[in-house]
C-alpha cells in the first residue's frame, strides 16, 4: 500500500501541473455613475485612459452574474442621452437612477414586480406607453419621461422627485418632502451623490521627468512643473 501510494501522488502532481497552465488577459477598470469600481475584460468606450492589469488564470474565471457586455451602461449610452435631451434631463442623473434601480440589468424584476433598467411597474409602463418593459429604448425613454413629469410635479426640486421616484409622489406630497422611510432616504442620498460626483470633471493630471543626481525620474503632480516640457493626463 505504501509503494502504491507514493507513485500515485507524483503522479497526481504531474498530470496536475501539466493541466494547470494559466493564461493571461487584460482586465480594464474605471468608476460608473455611481462612483463603483467596474472590472471587465473589454475597455469602457470612449475612454482613451483606463487602467489595465494582465492576469493570469482568467480562463478558470467564471462570473457570478450577466457579462459587463450586457449590461454595462456604455451599451445604453446612446438611449440614455436621446431620452435625456428629449425630456431635458440630466444624462448623469439619469444613470445614476438606473443605476440605483437595476444595476443596468434590462432583465431585472423586483419582488414587488417593477421591470427593467429603470424598474417600472406595470401600471406605469402602461401609463407611459412602454409595450415591453425589457425593451431598453422603450424603458429608458419611459423612466426618463416619468422622472421629468415628477421633477415637473415638484418645481424641479430633484430630491423630491426621486423620493417620489422611489415611494411614490403621494408620500412625498402627504409628508411635505422626503418620506420617513430608509429605503426611501438612502435612495435619495445614494443617486444625488452619485449624480454630482458623475458631474464633476476628471483632475488634471501632469506627468514629466527630471534629472535627480543625474538619473531620469517620472514625477506626476496636479500641478505643472516649471520650465519643464510635461504631457497632461486624465482630463476629460
Amino acid at each position: 500500500m505504501r509503494f502504491s501510494r507514493s507513485i500515485s501522488f507524483p503522479l497526481a502532481l504531474l498530470v496536475w501541473m501539466s493541466t494547470v497552465v494559466p493564461a493571461s488577459a487584460q482586465i480594464y477598470t474605471w468608476r460608473d455613475a455611481s462612483g463603483n469600481l467596474v472590472l471587465s475584460n473589454k475597455p469602457q468606450s470612449g475612454e482613451s485612459a483606463v487602467t489595465t492589469y494582465a492576469v493570469p488564470g482568467t480562463n478558470t474565471i467564471r462570473t457570478a452574474s450577466q457579462p459587463a457586455e450586457e449590461q454595462g451602461e456604455t451599451d445604453y449610452e446612446e438611449l440614455i442621452r436621446e431620452s435625456a435631451t428629449r425630456y431635458r434631463v440630466s444624462p448623469d442623473l439619469v444613470r445614476a437612477v438606473i443605476q440605483a434601480e437595476s444595476g443596468f440589468n434590462r432583465w431585472a424584476v423586483s419582488p414587488k414586480g417593477a421591470m427593467g433598467l429603470m424598474q417600472l411597474m406595470p401600471a406605469t409602463a402602461r401609463d407611459l406607453g412602454v409595450a415591453d418593459p425589457f425593451h431598453p429604448g422603450q424603458n429608458i425613454r419611459g423612466g426618463v419621461a416619468y422622472l421629468a413629469a415628477l421633477l415637473e410635479r415638484f418645481d424641479n426640486d430633484v430630491v423630491r422627485a426621486l423620493a417620489a421616484y422611489n415611494a411614490g409622489p403621494e408620500r412625498v406630497e402627504r409628508y411635505k418632502g422626503v418620506p420617513p422611510y430608509r429605503e426611501t432616504q438612502n435612495y435619495v442620498k445614494k443617486i444625488t451623490g452619485a449624480a454630482k460626483a458623475a458631474a464633476r470633471p476628471n483632475p488634471v493630471v501632469y506627468k514629466w521627468i527630471e534629472l535627480v543626481d543625474g538619473q531620469p525620474k517620472l514625477r506626476y503632480s496636479n500641478v505643472p512643473p516649471k520650465d519643464l516640457p510635461y504631457e497632461t493626463l486624465g482630463k476629460r
